[in-house]
């Protein structure tokens, strides 16, 4: 029952269906900070570190709980964000490889807050520093990727 809750919150993390198109690097901020806001709101939410918490703790004696748990809720994440960074690719926005820029974005995005969450340390953020946390994520993200064109020579 509670993995079949965090399934339903994992579709609310899908890349929506009227994404912008990438055009520009200010569209992409503004995607990767919309999606990370709604990331760091979905995956914080008490319910959800309930259910990492009680995966970690019974791992030995449950271990199909946090397989369920990785493969359902943090795969779709994850898949949310390599689509979007495939999408940058293409429009010649980003260059790497997708899975490698998700991760990245993703450990800007979350820092110590996911540790901080599940040992109890850390309220919850409010809706304002989720906000305000991704754009930083993704301010850092798009300085450390210049345009592929505009990347030093070396």
């Amino acid at each position: 029952m509670l993995i079949a809750c965090i399934s339903e919150r994992a579709k609310r993390l899908d890349v929506p269906a009227d994404l912008p198109v990438l055009r520009d690097r200010e569209t992409l901020e503004q995607v990767l900070a919309f999606f990370g806001t709604k990331l760091v709101r979905e995956v914080s939410d008490p319910t959800v570190i309930a259910v990492f918490r009680l995966a970690i703790a019974e791992v030995v004696q449950a271990p199909e709980v946090a397989r369920a748990l990785d493969s359902r809720a943090r795969e779709a994440s994850r898949a949310a964000l390599r689509e979007i960074m495939t999408r940058a690719q293409a429009s010649g926005l980003l260059a790497g490889r997708p899975a490698e820029l998700a991760e990245q974005f993703a450990g800007l995005l979350w820092g110590h807050l996911m540790v901080s969450l599940l040992l109890g340390v850390a309220k919850r953020p409010k809706p304002r520093e989720s906000a305000r946390r991704a754009g930083d994520a993704a301010a850092a993200f798009l300085q450390l990727h210049p345009l592929p064109n505009d990347a030093p020579a070396c």
